[in-house]
């Protein structure tokens, strides 16, 4: 089985054949002759020693190792699409390309901003930032397996023999609908919110690990009613009074004024998050070592633009 001698075309139009059902519709799709390829198909069925489609009267569908091999084939596919554009970004002359890994929380917070603020530098002009979601554990995992120069996440990860260098931080609090039960608290013990139902997050992010170790110190467990993909969703859910959610403060905050929700303050300790940006120990490009520099220093003067506000709230 020679794995690494697959030809991409006909990995593309294997994966048109899967998306279109039908092998004459994905051979017009692609602009090949539906003999070419029929060949093609059996080619790589032969190639891979297992068979990948079956036929039926309306058409095709992957086998059950034509499944794993779709799934494998679309992430080579997008890797292409991930050099080509890099590659064209050197023949336009762009000089460096970043790709950043970055949780929910980080996105939907600061990093945006700051990278925006780093790109429109016209001494940055000839770089590009390419920014991706993922979890806490997939940010560690990527940046240690080189599919990313830099990572952020929460700073309670398992980065290893990563480099890690301070980046912002937020608040976590306690969204709920003005009909909620909690609705009049101004401040709770997340352990007070464990008897309501809530709207989590994925459960291998950061937040929700953090909240079920906080439900399971004391023998608990959080009641999930809805499982969302990111923080708005979440938001969305409990303006439909679904449940209760536990949010970033920077990000709820918008939508709490609009949707007329109740935002709630936790005091555990746990609550008051920060956020570490991580790379590798081996050398950075000269781009990455840029960008890294400007986000270091755009998580100090936030902090430097904090404190004083925390202090006079303080001295009220």
């Amino acid at each position: 089985m020679l794995v690494r001698d697959l030809d991409l075309t006909s990995v593309r139009l294997f994966v048109a054949v899967c998306e279109e059902g039908n092998l004459a519709r994905a051979a017009d799709r692609l602009a090949v002759v539906p003999s070419a390829a029929s060949k093609r198909m059996m080619q790589l069925s032969s190639q891979l020693g297992v068979s990948l489609l079956s036929r039926y009267r309306w058409g095709v569908r992957p086998t059950a190792a034509g499944q794993t091999l779709l799934e494998h084939a679309r992430d080579m596919l997008a890797a292409q699409a991930r050099i080509e554009r890099a590659m064209s970004g050197y023949a336009a002359g762009v000089s460096g390309e970043v790709r950043v890994f970055a949780t929910a929380s980080v996105l939907a917070e600061s990093l945006a901003d700051d990278v925006a603020e780093f790109l429109t530098s016209p001494a940055h002009s000839d770089i590009r930032v390419s920014i991706d979601e993922r979890v806490s554990p997939d940010v560690v995992r990527g940046v240690r397996d080189g599919n990313a120069a830099l990572g952020i996440c929460w700073d309670i990860a398992a980065f290893g023999e990563l480099v890690t260098h301070r980046y912002r931080s937020d608040r976590l609090i306690v969204v709920v609908h003005p009909a909620h039960p909690l609705a009049k608290a101004k401040k709770l013990s997340f352990i007070d919110t464990l008897d309501f139902e809530q709207v989590s997050m994925p459960p291998s992010s950061a937040v929700q690990v953090m909240l079920a170790r906080a439900a399971a110190s004391i023998n608990r467990r959080v009641q999930h009613r809805v499982v969302v993909s990111n923080f708005e969703a979440a938001l969305r859910a409990v303006r439909a009074n679904l449940a209760l959610s536990v949010v970033p403060q920077q990000v709820a905050e918008p939508y709490v004024a609009t949707w007329s929700l109740r935002a709630i303050s936790l005091t555990d300790d746990w609550a008051e998050r920060r956020f570490a940006l991580c790379h590798r120990a081996d050398a950075l490009t000269s781009a990455a070592t840029l960008l890294r520099d400007h986000l270091i220093k755009k998580a100090t003067e936030g902090e430097q633009a904090i404190r004083p506000s925390r202090t006079k709230k303080m001295q009220r």
